[in-house]
């Protein structure tokens, strides 16, 4: 009886939310483990993505009996064993079993362990808004799960979705190559449906990260959808936090809001440990560093270290960065961000997903260990990365480059 409510709701769930357009995760990662984990900030589209990969694997068929949706905070979860809910399903011929916000399942590691441990013939996908809940409890799972970490929308599936083009994903050494060719391809596109490329990317810049977005098509000052990604970030600190570390005193969620109001107002943020741990009295620099490490797993910060390699977490962070250009919007409301930060933090948030990048000694950003990146207006001279090897300039304000000097926004195309 219980399975028939959980398959009415899942089934309903399913039809109600189903979108048309189909980020690269869909296309690139196949989830062929038998237990996967996604994980993600708030708002960036794991609950569509779950939605999406049981169409895909059953003919768009949303009444389909091999595939069962599950919110694990929903009330009809509040006296259910998802172990048992699992058995029952595998037992009628259940494949995959999805459970959005797994996170919020009281023991959840323990029993998605017994699940994959008993029930060899089910696919399990789980997903979390807590990247620091997953992580923290999933060593018990090390051997069994892969994690997956999902960004935010690519400049590029914003461009699909603002146009209906089809425009594919771009490697970093492909636009090192041929950059005016992609360039001059996709700004012909664009324009063919009335999109300036830099219009759409300034307008990508303030709103379209978050997938959601889209629920705001009325809101021409975008102050709703600023104002629903602010109490997002509030949340994340205010109710993710503490459930994850008991521990955590409201003097302790205070003091890293007061830590996020410093970065978020002076980003890019280069730390003094010291006078931070004084600003914001707080008592030893183990403590502040677990503070940022908290900002950076909810997805609200990026650090940039100077180290290529070796124990990064135990160095100072070169710079500190917001996780994406959209935050600066909301956690600044009113304020236009500064335009080095802006488009730095683009580069930082698009590139990172794919590419191992930190701090270059001249220039803003090394990659991979190998290419210097520059990042500026188009003002900007290559005088900066004059005589270096494989350093590139990446260019604002400009719809085709030429020779080092590459379109910021061709950089959103990595995936």
């Amino acid at each position: 009886m219980m399975l028939d409510l959980l398959f009415q709701i899942s089934q309903e769930f399913i039809r109600m939310n189903t979108r048309e357009y189909h980020r690269y995760f869909i296309r690139d990662v196949p989830l062929k483990s038998r237990l996967s984990i996604l994980v993600g900030a708030r708002g960036i589209g794991k609950t569509t993505l779950l939605v999406q990969y049981i169409l895909k694997a059953y003919q768009n068929d949303p009444f389909t009996r091999k595939a069962l949706y599950i919110q694990a905070d929903h009330v009809s979860m509040a006296t259910q064993s998802l172990y048992n809910i699992a058995e029952e399903f595998a037992l009628i011929g259940g494949e995959i079993l999805c459970v959005d916000e797994i996170h919020k399942y009281k023991d959840w590691a323990k029993e998605t362990k017994s699940i994959y441990d008993t029930l060899p013939r089910l696919k399990m996908i789980a997903s979390g808004s807590s990247a620091l809940e997953i992580i923290k409890a999933s060593h018990d799972l090390s051997r069994r799960a892969i994690i997956y970490r999902l960004p935010g929308l690519s400049f590029r599936e914003f461009s699909e979705i603002s146009s209906g083009e089809k425009l594919e994903s771009i490697p970093l050494k492909e636009i090192f190559a041929h950059h005016q060719k992609h360039a001059r391809a996709i700004t012909s596109k664009m324009q063919s449906h009335t999109l300036p490329i830099i219009d759409l990317f300034r307008r990508y810049l303030k709103y379209g990260y978050y997938p959601y977005y889209l629920d705001f098509t009325d809101d021409p000052d975008h102050s709703l959808f600023y104002t629903t990604l602010e109490q997002s970030v509030r949340a994340s600190l205010e109710s993710d936090l503490p459930s994850i570390y008991p521990e955590l005193s409201g003097t302790s969620i205070r003091k890293i809001r007061q830590l996020l109001s410093v970065i978020a107002t002076s980003t890019p943020f280069s730390p003094d440990l010291s006078r931070l741990k004084r600003a914001l009295d707080i008592g030893d620099e183990r403590t502040l560093k677990s503070y940022l490490r908290y900002l950076e797993e909810c997805g609200i910060i990026l650090s940039l270290s100077r180290k290529e390699f070796g124990l990064k977490n135990l160095e100072r962070p070169e710079k500190i960065f917001l996780n994406n250009p959209n935050l600066l919007y909301a956690l600044n409301p009113g304020v236009l961000p500064n335009q080095g930060n802006l488009r730095e933090t683009f580069f930082l948030s698009l590139v990172s997903v794919k590419h191992e990048l930190c701090a270059a000694k001249e220039g803003d950003f090394r990659i991979d260990r190998r290419f210097t990146i520059e990042v500026g207006g188009k003002s900007k001279t290559t005088s900066q990365i004059k005589g270096m090897e494989d350093a590139y300039l990446a260019i604002d304000d400009i719809e085709v480059g030429g020779g080092s000097r590459i379109p910021l926004w061709l950089f959103g195309f990595l995936y």
